[in-house]
């Protein structure tokens, strides 16, 4: 299951989102982790010091070997270099599976022990000196939706991405790649907004949303949240001083968290399960192809000198009876 928590700044979303991974790594369910967000805080959410945390390797960086990887016998991708964040898989091209080795995995993600196990963790990597003033933020995430787009994953896996802020994901066709979006709302004005903005945007998109109350102190708090959001409104979660101490690096047993935050976290995985059965393949590859000519027309054609329509494999549709396809040489 692709599952994205989303939010705006200082909503929490962060530390729900390491809340969540740390309750699936406690049932030994195979996870891989992705902070997507420019402010790079998922690693230490997780309990990396900050030389660890310095030391992950950023997706960007390794953006070539990624597209050599997945491009694969593709022959309908001339070469790499015309590869861009929304390019589409066919026939020919390497996909990625959560539990398996590969070269994406060896150069971008680093194991990352918790209680019950380790999951994997992947970063965009943050803002360099060399990006000030020519680089914009979704340039540095595009070797994640890269990665989206050629994902297999099945019932009891788990891709957990943690997305930039507010409601900028909406620049591109990230959005859709999720069976299940979490947005991280205080019960203020301000932290219901980016919810009723990501509402809008995603309604032609059958996106599935649910509202994840955070910092609630009380039933007041609750009733603003569900006048505002209505049904979508799935859970809240309180004052908690397990958080407070994660947030001082020194977190106990995860088994300590407080029972009404694990019975959340139960809530939302059976939601996110839950998901499962509304997925549609089909239209899932038919939104990768819709933003990738979108992007192809607006600046990837220009950008690489190719038409980048011709990369769209027709007859392809990504779904999980290619888990146990054997990868091309």
């Amino acid at each position: 299951m692709k599952i994205a928590f989303v939010g705006k700044g200082g909503s929490g979303k962060t530390t729900l989102s390491s809340l969540f991974i740390r309750h699936l790594a406690a049932d030994r369910a195979p996870v891989v982790a992705v902070d997507a967000d420019i402010n790079q805080h998922l690693g230490a959410a997780l309990g990396l010091d900050e030389e660890e945390t310095s030391a992950l390797p950023a997706m960007g960086a390794h953006l070539p070997l990624i597209k050599n990887y997945l491009r694969g016998s593709n022959p309908r991708i001339t070469s790499a270099e015309t590869m861009i964040k929304t390019t589409p898989p066919g026939e020919g091209s390497r996909l990625l599976r959560i539990g398996e080795d590969n070269p994406v995995y060896a150069a971008c993600a680093r194991p990352v022990e918790l209680d019950g196990g380790p999951v994997r963790l992947m970063v965009t990597g943050p803002f360099t000196e060399s990006d000030l003033g020519v680089a914009c933020y979704h340039s540095k995430v595009g070797a994640v939706e890269l990665c989206l787009n050629h994902l297999v994953d099945g019932p009891g896996e788990y891709v957990v991405v943690d997305m930039t802020a507010g409601s900028d994901s909406f620049a591109s066709g990230m959005f859709t790649r999720f069976d299940m979006t979490f947005l991280v709302a205080e019960p203020t004005r301000k932290g219901v907004s980016v919810y009723r903005q990501y509402k809008e945007y995603a309604r032609d998109f059958g996106v599935c949303l649910k509202v994840v109350g955070n910092k609630v102190q009380g039933q007041d708090d609750i009733d603003f949240l569900r006048d505002e959001v209505g049904e979508d409104l799935l859970v809240t979660f309180g004052h908690s001083e397990w958080v407070r101490a994660m947030e001082k690096g020194r977190p106990p047993r995860f088994g300590l968290l407080e029972e009404h935050n694990h019975r959340a976290l139960r809530t939302l995985r059976e939601t996110a399960d839950g998901s499962y059965e509304l997925r549609d393949w089909q239209r899932y590859t038919r939104q990768m192809v819709h933003f990738h000519l979108k992007n192809a027309e607006s600046w990837g054609n220009a950008k690489t000198g190719a038409d980048l329509a011709a990369q769209v494999d027709p007859s392809f549709v990504l779904d999980e009876r290619w888990a146990s396809t054997p990868q091309p040489a």
